[in-house]
Parts: structure tokens; C-alpha cells; sequence
């Protein structure tokens, strides 16, 4: 009987080496897939971004207005002639021009100017703000591509040992070694993780979709996939010299200083044009002779020369004044708050970076191991009939809860590296 129960056993554990052989999930990978290292994908993102190629009509814009600041107030040339109305009389007629233009003063145009230009710098420090956060954002986006193929690479594994182990749970049944309910629960379980890669396969292609969003390609039938050597996400950085690295290159508290020139210079315009302007003027008129009996006059050309002072009636009104001055107040709050605001981001992910690098280290401490070797042990365990198909299922589903928090902590600790290095100003990322 002992000998019978042997070759039954021996018997057994051939036909699951025969089925147990690896069933991938019916994948969909017939599109064109594209290596794109980090650099190269970055360099697309500077180029081809549709957002960023946005932003950079402001600075273009703005740099156009300043060369429109330069512009000297034009002259007026006018023309004019004049019947005396008297035919009969001979009275004659009379032909009249002028020229005049407005003699700015009080360094209206020297403020107007160099307001221009201040304004031109901030356009380009918003600029470059933008870009810092693109590259960040589109960074994570990146990483996110990595995060989800690496899920569904390990929903793939566990279905195919689900699936293994459905097969040779069908053979058992056949020859009665196990209940047909736990052969059916098997079948189950491979079902229901089959549906869970279907819904993994789609978050992985809208992942690549992604990228292709950030890069700015076109292409609908091809997706870039990413290359990351997760390892190299590992920094050590000192809290002090972060901040002050902030306070020192971040490009919103730079264009937070710019903004406050600008202010500054609205304040000197708005007093620069309070200022009276003088109006010159120059005029010609020509008479022709009057031929008149009576008052008999030769023809005559006199020259006008005129000086024009406007009534400013409207500097009684200092309303456009306190509003420049206001503005310079405000923009000085905002650079405090501005350099605050800085300060605390900086702090808040350098604290939560390191939370992340000890998750990490936790499963690098045995996690993964041990979650391995409960899970062989079940199966092993539950092939002989010594363990139930219930425990080798909670061994599975906490190998894979283990599996997926490994991979999701690593995506979570490069996105923590990101927002430090984001917060702090500093690019230093290499995969």
C-alpha cells in the first residue's frame, strides 16, 4: 500500500512539472515600443513640449514690448487752406502747415523703459520656473511608466502560478487526490487575476500614452519606453544646505525679487507722469495778395513758433499714485511669504525623502525573502496535501501585497527625491 501511495506520489509530482509549466496572460505588445533613456527623454520634453514652446511666446512678447517702450512720442504735421470769401472784392486766400510735438518730461521715457525690461527679465524667470516644474513633472510621469510595467510584470508572474496551480489542481481532481471545490477555486482565482493583468496592461499602455504627451510626439502607433535604474535614486542631503540652496536658485523666488523691481518701477513711472509735458509747435502761413481797390496788400509768409504747457488738473487725483505704491508694498509681502513658503516645502520633503529611504530599507531588510519563502512553502506544502488551498491563497495574496508595496515604495521614493530636488532648486536626477 505504502509502495502504491509512492508511485501515486512520485505520478503526481510529474504531471505538475509537465503542466507546471510557465502560462503568460495574453499580453497585448504587438505595438512598436521605443528604449528612450532619461537624458533623451528630457531633451524631447525641452524641445517638443507644446506647453513649454507655449510659455516661450511670453518672453517673446514681452521682449517686443520693450523694444516698443523705446519709441519717442511721434510728430504732427498739419496742412490747411483758407478763402477769404470775398471774390468780388479780391480779397485772396490764404495756405497754412504746421508741425508740433509733445517734449516728454520728468524721464517718462527712461522709467517707461527700464520698466519694459524689468518686465522682460520676469517673463524669462517665470519662464525658467515653468520648465523647472515641467521637468519634475514630466520626471514623475516618466518613473509612473516604469511603476506600472513593473506591476504588471508581477501580476503576469502571480497569474502564471495561479495558473500552474489550477492546471495541476485539475489533474489531482482527476485522480481524486483533492475535492472538486478546491480545484474549482484554483480555476477562480487564475480568472480573477487574469482580469486584474487585463486592467494592469491598461494602465501600463496609458502610462506610455503619457510619456508620449509630455515628449510631445505624435506618433499613435509607437510608445517610448523607459529605461531607470531604480538603485541610483538613493541621495544623502544635509536640511541646512538645502534651504539656503533654495533661497538662492529657486526661480520662483528670483521672479518673487523681479517682481518687486517691477513694482518699483511702476511707482517711478506713475511719479514720472505726473510730470507737465511741453508742447512745441511750428507754423507756416501764406498769404496771397489781395487785390482789393480799397486795401490793396502784397502776398506774406509768417512763421509761428508756439510752447504748450497742459493744465494737469488730474494730479489732484492721487489715486493712480497710491496704487503704484501699494503694489511695491505687496510685491515686497509676497517675496517674504514667497521665500517662507520656500523654506517650509524645502523642509517638508526632505523629512518626507527620508521616510521614504527607511521604507525601502525595511523591505531590503527581509520582506521580500520572507514573503518568497511562506509562499513556496504553502504550495509546496498544499501539492502534497498537507496544507489547504485557503492558506496558499492568503500566502499568495500577501506575496503580491508585499510585491506591489516594494514596487509603488520605490516609485514613491523617487517621487519624494523629485519634490526635494524640486524644493531645494537642484537637478542632479540620473537613471
Amino acid at each position: 500500500m505504502n509502495l502504491i501511495n509512492e508511485y501515486k506520489n512520485g505520478f503526481l509530482m510529474l504531471l505538475l512539472m509537465v503542466l507546471g509549466r510557465s502560462v503568460h496572460a495574453q499580453v497585448d505588445t504587438s505595438f512598436y515600443q521605443l528604449k528612450l533613456s532619461f537624458p533623451a527623454y528630457l531633451k524631447m520634453v525641452g524641445q517638443n513640449n507644446l506647453g513649454y514652446a507655449a510659455e516661450k511666446f511670453k518672453v517673446s512678447i514681452a521682449e517686443a514690448d520693450a523694444l516698443s517702450a523705446k519709441v519717442f512720442p511721434d510728430p504732427e504735421l498739419s496742412f490747411g487752406a483758407g478763402d477769404h470769401g470775398q471774390r468780388r472784392m479780391k480779397m485772396g486766400y490764404e495756405i497754412s502747415s504746421g508741425l508740433s510735438y509733445t517734449l516728454e518730461m520728468g524721464g517718462k521715457r527712461r522709467a517707461r523703459i527700464n520698466l519694459a525690461n524689468k518686465e522682460a527679465e520676469l517673463a524669462q524667470l517665470l519662464l525658467d520656473d515653468y520648465f523647472r516644474n515641467l521637468r519634475a513633472d514630466a520626471t514623475v510621469a516618466y518613473l509612473n511608466a516604469v511603476k506600472e510595467k513593473a506591476l504588471l510584470r508581477l501580476k503576469m508572474n502571480s497569474y502564471d502560478m495561479m495558473k500552474k496551480l489550477s492546471n495541476s489542481d485539475s489533474v489531482r481532481l482527476k485522480l481524486g487526490a483533492i475535492p472538486g471545490v478546491d480545484a474549482r477555486q484554483s480555476r477562480l482565482e487564475a480568472g480573477s487575476q487574469l482580469n486584474e493583468v487585463f486592467q494592469q496592461e491598461a494602465e501600463w499602455k496609458a502610462a506610455l500614452a503619457n510619456l508620449n504627451m509630455w515628449s510631445g510626439s505624435k506618433q499613435q502607433d509607437t510608445f517610448y519606453e523607459p529605461e531607470v535604474d531604480m538603485k541610483k535614486l538613493d541621495r544623502i542631503f544635509n536640511l541646512q544646505e538645502l534651504i539656503l540652496n533654495a533661497q538662492n536658485r529657486r526661480t520662483d523666488l528670483l521672479a518673487a525679487l523681479k517682481s518687486n523691481e517691477v513694482s518699483t518701477w511702476v511707482l517711478k513711472l506713475a511719479k514720472a507722469s505726473r510730470t507737465l509735458d511741453l508742447g512745441l509747435s511750428l507754423g507756416v502761413t501764406s498769404n496771397s495778395v489781395v487785390a482789393n481797390a480799397v486795401a490793396p496788400t502784397p502776398s506774406s509768409t509768417n512763421v509761428t513758433i508756439g510752447l504748450s504747457i497742459p493744465l494737469k488738473f488730474s494730479n489732484q487725483n492721487p489715486g493712480a499714485l497710491r496704487a503704484a505704491r501699494y503694489g511695491v508694498l505687496q510685491s515686497e509681502v509676497l517675496y517674504r511669504q514667497t521665500e517662507l513658503q520656500i523654506q517650509t516645502e524645502v523642509t517638508q520633503a526632505y523629512y518626507n525623502y527620508l521616510a521614504s529611504r527607511k521604507q525601502v530599507a525595511q523591505f531590503s531588510g527581509g520582506m521580500l525573502s520572507d514573503a518568497q519563502k511562506v509562499l513556496d512553502g504553502k504550495v509546496y506544502s498544499y501539492k502534497r496535501g498537507e496544507t489547504s488551498l485557503l492558506e496558499v491563497l492568503n500566502a499568495q495574496r500577501t506575496f503580491n501585497v508585499v510585491q506591489q508595496s516594494y514596487v509603488e515604495t520605490w516609485n514613491g521614493c523617487g517621487n519624494t527625491l523629485l519634490e526635494l530636488e524640486r524644493a531645494a532648486g537642484i537637478w542632479d536626477i540620473e537613471f
